[in-house]
């Protein structure tokens, strides 16, 4: 039903590995980016939503972003808005120079935080005709406290990720936190960590789980926690679906409140009772009910 090509291509000075899924049949195809959560790579939640896009008749390209997995870039595993921001403008001169692919009809998909770094693309690049936002984590002050509990624990966490900053600007050492396990982790919800600590097994024969580490630099934290996703919003005209559920990141209200924030003249919001984050993530009946709607959003795209 679809063929997968091992691809890579330039975002800036960094070389990107990626995957593209191309479906069986004449083309030109409809075409979509997928951008995954926090310090993802491809073999995660990305590559659940191409290989099913793909065979609703949508090409997909899955990538792992600069400076994590098989992409290269240092320090290892950075984690930078606009360096992600950089590297789906990069995605689309790929996607738009394929012939199997037609260049007028180019989509993004964010999931979870992925959805920051698409909704952003998608507010500068003009070419991005249709975005699908999946559980998305959307970076708002609200959120960061949601998930760090109040305001003190917000402004140690900064003090920490500027801390790491001026240490890296002196001398070039480079001060990790766990994205997931323990106190001091990015996220610190135990199911996160349940969820997580499988991927960063180095054993060969999880060879197709990619190269996740549950590793980031301290001081890219206080641009996660700091970034304005909602001043963003009320920027966004680009044909949008948003799929969310009361027990995905971001809880019901903030997710509802930024989709009436967007002055898109065709959105849509589309709720999945009693589904939670990680079901998003790898969950088959879920991630089945979501796709049904990304692929006719994308599929509408003229």
């Amino acid at each position: 039903m679809y063929t997968v090509q091992d691809v890579s291509f330039p975002s800036g000075t960094e070389t990107l590995s990626g995957q593209l899924m191309v479906p069986m049949g004449d083309g030109p195809h409809v075409a979509v980016a997928v951008i995954g959560p926090v310090a993802f790579v491809k073999e995660q939640s990305p590559l659940q939503y191409a290989t099913r896009l793909a065979r609703h008749g949508i090409a997909a390209l899955i990538f792992d972003p600069s400076f994590h997995g098989a992409s290269s870039g240092e320090p290892r595993r950075f984690e930078s808005g606009q360096a992600k921001i950089a590297d789906l403008s990069a995605a689309l001169d790929f996607l738009a120079r394929r012939p199997s692919i037609d260049a007028s009809r180019l989509g993004l998909l964010g999931i979870c935080q992925g959805a920051n770094w698409a909704i952003e693309t998608a507010v500068q690049d003009d070419r991005v005709t249709s975005l699908g936002l999946v559980a998305g984590h959307y970076l708002t002050p609200q959120t960061a406290l949601a998930y760090l509990g109040d305001d003190a624990t917000l402004a140690a966490r900064n003090v920490r990720s500027q801390a790491a900053q001026d240490s890296y600007d002196k001398d070039g050492e480079v001060a990790y936190v766990p994205i997931s396990g323990g106190k001091e982790a990015l996220l610190t919800a135990p199911p996160v960590h349940a969820w997580y600590a499988p991927w960063d097994d180095r054993a060969p024969w999880f060879a197709h789980r990619g190269q996740w580490e549950n590793r980031i630099p301290a001081m890219c934290e206080a641009g996660i926690w700091g970034w304005r996703i909602d001043q963003t919003f009320t920027n966004l005209k680009t044909p949008l679906a948003m799929v969310h559920a009361d027990m995905a990141a971001s809880g019901p209200a903030i997710p509802r409140q930024l989709f009436e924030s967007a002055p898109a003249a065709d959105k849509s919001l589309h709720w999945i009772e009693k589904a939670n984050q990680l079901q998003f993530y790898e969950d088959p009946r879920v991630i089945d009910q979501a796709i049904a709607t990304l692929a006719a959003h994308f599929s509408a795209i003229r």
